[in-house]
């Protein structure tokens, strides 16, 4: 079974606008930023051996705000961008959907499809419902400081992706003394 690297699209992997105190995903193309510090963290986790998988919350799309092809638009820049091996979406505006964040569906259903083992996966999000997740997902969360990270469970907390690719990084070293191996 291999581990993982879980993470946030919106506000973590692509730049985001903020208003009225919450983000604001992209709902044209054209909007659709990679954050610079994206390309180099995510491969330097990828020659560690980790999966990348990306997970994302995208309601606009049951809203009627975000048309499928602009989402596919955005995730196929993600994936000639960054070295990500799959992309999962919960289209859904209802908070107790499986697949919905901070229900962990989508965390579980890349386990199964990838063979993940989800004791030795993290997701990194600048949200408290992914952290919610990993909890009962049994992933180790890595938030980055934001204004959305709430009071609920986190297992860490870092100030940007550069940081949280490097705590996951020593956490793999200290907890087995050794790199993961992909194919483990």
């Amino acid at each position: 079974m291999k581990p993982a690297v879980f993470f946030e699209r919106d506000g973590v992997l692509n730049l985001c606008e903020t208003g009225s105190g919450r983000q604001v995903a992209p709902l044209r193309f054209e909007q659709f930023r990679i954050h610079p510090d994206a390309p180099v963290g995510l491969a330097d986790l990828k020659r560690a051996g980790f999966l990348l998988i990306v997970t994302t919350n995208q309601p606009a799309v049951s809203q009627g705000t975000l048309t499928r092809r602009e989402l596919d638009m955005m995730h196929a820049m993600l994936r000639r961008k960054l070295p990500v091996d799959d992309i999962l979406v919960c289209p859904y505006d209802d908070p107790t959907h499986p697949c919905c964040k901070p229900q962990p569906g989508m965390f579980l259903e890349a386990a199964f499809k990838w063979s993940l083992d989800l004791d030795r996966s993290f997701i990194v999000s600048d949200k408290w419902m992914d952290a919610k997740a990993a909890q009962i997902a049994g992933c180790t969360s890595v938030l980055l400081d934001s204004p959305w990270i709430g009071d609920d469970h986190h297992d860490f907390v870092v100030a940007n992706l550069p940081a949280a690719v490097t705590k996951i990084l020593d956490l793999q070293l200290n907890l087995h003394g050794h790199a993961f191996a992909a194919s483990a």
